[in-house]
């Protein structure tokens, strides 16, 4: 017979639980810092594809000169006895100036306008480019004589605008001035500079 053998089962050693050491325990300082920085990283990800202007164009912005009264023009009666209207003026009279002329004003008020004065009496053409503003173009000899006018010269065309004839002045004034007072051919300009 075979012997049965007596196994004692003793029970389960019980383990008592273990600390979790220190190292690791969640650091919860950590993951806040995690969260933060993905969360302004997701702000400026989201501003730099939302963004509606393109950084490049706000070099590109040109700031409206404003006027600055260099003088005082009145129109005349071909006949030099009857003022027919007087504006505040700003000159051009060197390349610079002349150059820049009325470009990117938006406006100006009815009794402003810009004479352009040259070293010599010679057929000009003048154009809009980059100006904003309807103008009427006033071409004036060596004799203070208007010889043509260009009115309602378009806004930002580059299409030349020519005198007819030997221009030592050129006057611009708001569209429709010279319609509005009745200035044409054979009247006349006096002005004075008011400051140098």
């Amino acid at each position: 017979m075979s012997k049965k053998k007596n196994y004692i089962t003793t029970p389960a050693k019980q383990q008592t639980p273990t600390p979790v050491s220190e190292s690791k325990k969640p650091n919860f300082t950590v993951i806040i810092v995690i969260v933060l920085v993905f969360l302004v990283f997701s702000f400026l990800l989201v501003k730099y594809f939302t963004d509606s202007e393109p950084s490049n164009t706000k070099s590109d912005t040109v700031l409206a000169p404003s006027f600055k009264k260099e003088g005082e023009l009145a129109f005349v009666r071909a006949n030099e006895k009857d003022t027919i209207q007087k504006l505040d003026i700003e000159i051009a009279d060197n390349d610079a100036e002349r150059a820049q002329g009325l470009m990117y004003r938006p406006s100006m008020p009815e009794n402003q306008g810009m004479l352009f004065i040259f070293q010599t009496a010679e057929p000009q053409q003048f154009w809009m480019k980059n100006t904003v503003m309807s103008l009427d173009i006033i071409y004036v000899g060596a004799d203070n004589k208007i010889i043509s006018i260009q009115r309602h010269a378009k806004p930002f065309s580059e299409d030349p605008l020519p005198s007819e004839g030997s221009a030592l002045y050129v006057v611009e004034v708001n569209a429709g001035f010279s319609e509005k007072f009745h200035i044409d051919k054979g009247d006349m300009i006096k002005f004075v500079k008011t400051s140098n």
